[in-house]
């Protein structure tokens, strides 16, 4: 019988709060971040609308690790450090070979990276800042993490697309099921919002110009956004063994790749991937209370993930409460599984499911209770995560409570 892997912390930063019990309030009031962008210079881009930062809290890290650290690894240490306060956990020499982390990140060190594209091609400057390289590689945020808490266990970072954190996590549960650790930090970061990046996805033509509305006939892309959620996982025994409080289990994962196109998904991939988690959970579909679609605003996105839901839970489709919190927190990216976990811990914890915002007409092919703009409560005794990737690449997470 494999190990049973439970959440004992969790943190986050997104433009919904600078920690957990920020965001989850405003996710329960419905209140959306996506505005228009404050901090960054973005020239001649016509959508100029995202979730930001607006000001980072008071971190406390060390200026001489800040700067080695772009934004991305910024803010995965400032949402790692809240989740391992809450666990009680602190390493020291007879436990920190069997603590890592596994970070998820899409888009790494853009931030870093504009900065040195500026100043060698515009400013004219003749060489790139001392910490380019240790600033923009993708596992850095993992070694941030792990130097920021002295974790010496299984450390290194994950990448693929939108669905990074969830792969993390997984990956995070997969070290502690086979005895590799007993603890493990684990989700996901990001940080897009400058212009090279924005760019890119203004040229994809699915950015909306105003805000993130999925499910609704109405919707006329995503909204990008930046932050960061990180859990702190524990084999069952040894939380128990030192009285912790368990915020939840993650009782399985699902794992797919719809091996068809780069950037257009499949209905077979997220079904066969929320099929895999449902199994690997021990779960049946009516076990299932609230489901955190992957629910980015674009047409077609919706319509295929309802189109999966439907496949998987069938008649209990009715009865499943399904949001989209990044109506609020809009799409982060490689961070989105993070934060989207949170939403799963806090809706199993208060029996909340938090709405999907911006919603204003209904669609009929995407003909879900997507919990329209106000929040419902609801015992939520399982909860499952989705977050499917350009690449085809598709991680599905279930939750239980304890």
């Amino acid at each position: 019988m494999q190990k049973r892997v439970v959440i004992t912390g969790i943190g986050g930063i997104c433009g919904l709060g600078n920690d957990v019990p920020a965001m989850w309030d405003a996710m329960r009031a419905g209140r959306s971040a996506i505005g228009a962008i404050e901090n960054s210079s973005l020239h001649d881009l016509k959508v100029k609308v995202g979730s930001e930062v607006k000001a980072l809290p008071d971190h406390g890290i060390d200026r001489k690790q800040l700067v080695s650290m772009d934004r991305f690894s910024l803010l995965a240490v400032i949402a790692a450090r809240e989740a391992m306060r809450q666990s009680g956990l602190t390493a020291h020499a007879d436990n920190t070979y069997r603590m890592g982390a596994i970070i998820g990140v899409g888009v790494a060190g853009f931030e870093t990276i504009e900065e040195n594209y500026r100043a060698i091609l515009v400013e004219g400057r003749n060489r790139a800042a001392i910490f380019t390289v240790p600033k923009v590689m993708p596992g850095a945020a993992a070694g941030q993490v792990s130097m920021s808490l002295g974790l010496r266990g299984p450390v290194y970072g994950v990448t693929s697309a939108c669905s990074s954190a969830n792969h993390a996590i997984s990956t995070a549960v997969d070290q502690i099921r086979l005895g590799r650790a007993d603890v493990m930090v684990a989700g996901g970061t990001e940080a897009p919002l400058v212009w090279g990046v924005l760019k890119g996805w203004e040229a994809l033509r699915v950015l909306s110009p105003d805000t993130c509305r999925p499910f609704s006939a109405d919707r006329q892309g995503l909204s990008l956004g930046e932050g960061a959620g990180m859990a702190v996982l524990e084999s069952y025994d040894h939380a128990m063994a030192r009285g912790a409080t368990i915020l939840a289990e993650i009782a399985g994962v699902g794992l797919s790749a719809d091996a068809s196109d780069i950037v257009a998904p499949t209905v077979e991939g997220p079904e066969a991937a929320m099929r895999f988690c449902l199994a690997d959970a021990g779960l049946n579909p009516e076990d299932v209370d609230y489901l955190n679609a992957h629910g980015t605003g674009t047409k077609a996105n919706d319509q295929i993930e309802t189109a999966a839901i439907k496949r998987v839970f069938g008649e209990h489709t009715r009865s499943l409460s399904v949001s989209s919190t990044k109506s609020m927190h809009a799409h982060c990216l490689g961070a989105s599984g993070g934060l989207e976990m949170v939403a799963c811990v806090m809706a199993i914890r208060e029996g909340i499911v938090p709405p999907t915002a911006n919603f204003r007409e209904p669609d009929p092919e995407c003909d879900l209770d997507v919990t329209p703009n106000t929040a419902r409560e609801r015992k939520v005794r399982s909860a499952i995560s989705n977050s499917f990737a350009f690449g085809g690449t598709n991680a599905v997470l279930a939750f239980k409570a304890v």
